[in-house]
């Protein structure tokens, strides 16, 4: 890419959030450079380009930032619709309000049990409770996986789509929890759809390298997180 149209994106590799926007780019095919930050002393760059909630992932789209994960995703379908590089969401206004709802259903309920395991939990019975949380919200969207795949491959159809990248941020965060918790999250037994679903994504190019799959490296950098999430906020 030349000019201003280099992509930048600003993260941190075990984010879920940020791991959705590499997956995404790697789907279209659009290069880009990645930066990794340390959140306990946040760059510049990354004060300057996203002043209100200083976080990642940050898209760089020439010198112009786009903020927060699932917008950075339609933008990205949105900027570059008429390439002819294949669109995350999909045509049908239905079937693309039906795809933002799951999506933001993701982030609602597996999100908030994830935080709650890794992040927020003082106790056991804490942990157990997020845990419940989360495999109530995964038997839920392996119905969603039903209705929306029509029996294909992925929420998206035949190939990865808006709510599979949503999702599939979350997995190597998932095989982490997997080893703490001494049982899956994605059950064969109970959510057969979603464990074949987990198989095919992690199996895409364009999750490999990015989607992580060393479980003990995630938990080693846990406590980097919490020392970010724990440090004293400066005014």
């Amino acid at each position: 890419m030349a000019g201003g149209d280099e992509l930048k994106v600003l993260g941190v590799w075990t984010s879920p959030y940020v791991i959705r926007v590499r997956v995404a780019l790697n789907l279209k095919s659009l290069p880009y450079e990645y930066v990794e930050e340390n959140l306990g002393s946040k760059s510049a760059l990354l004060l300057a380009s996203n002043p209100v909630h200083k976080t990642v992932p940050v898209l760089l789209h020439g010198a112009r930032p786009v903020n927060e994960s699932q917008v950075i995703l339609q933008y990205i379908d949105e900027v570059y619709a008429s390439t002819g590089i294949p669109s995350l969401l999909p045509t049908d206004p239905h079937e693309r309000a039906a795809a933002r709802f799951w999506a933001a259903y993701v982030d609602d309920k597996i999100g908030s049990a994830w935080q709650g395991m890794l992040f927020t939990c003082t106790t056991e019975e804490e942990r157990a409770e997020a845990v419940a949380r989360a495999v109530a919200a995964l038997e839920t969207l392996e119905g969603a996986f039903e209705e929306c795949s029509k029996g294909k491959a992925f929420f998206g159809g035949d190939a990865i789509g808006f709510v599979d990248v949503v999702l599939g941020g979350y997995l190597g965060w998932f095989g982490a929890v997997d080893k703490m918790i001494g049982r899956r999250l994605i059950d064969p037994a109970r959510t057969p759809l979603l464990a074949r679903w987990e198989e095919r994504f992690r199996a895409a190019e364009a999750a490999e390298g990015v989607v992580p799959d060393d479980a003990d490296k995630m938990l080693e950098f846990l406590p980097t997180i919490l020392a970010w999430i724990n440090a004293p906020k400066s005014k």
